[in-house]
């Protein structure tokens, strides 16, 4: 897991969507409606619990135009951070 992207500290979030206990797809789709929610350049903190995740919301990023900056291994779950495009 040397190519997980950790992201950095202090970062000021626009919105946290719980996502945990979701598994595929949910976590992505719920991302996908969270991000609209918020303006572009602001940063979507997601909460998960599906490994499965770490490989869906860097690649949606990616064909999406936002940026992913990275995720931080917490007490149980995942936090994911997103930069709407």
């Amino acid at each position: 897991m040397s190519d997980v992207k950790v992201a950095p500290e202090g970062l000021d979030v626009a919105a946290v969507l719980d996502a945990r206990g979701l598994s595929c797809p949910m976590p992505l789709l719920r991302t996908k409606k969270e991000i609209g929610k918020i303006s572009s350049g602001q940063i979507l903190h997601i909460q998960g619990t599906d490994p499965g995740s770490r490989n869906d919301i860097p690649g949606w990023c990616e064909r999406a135009g936002h940026e992913y900056l990275g995720e931080k291994e917490e007490a149980g779950y995942i936090s994911f951070f997103i930069k709407k495009g």
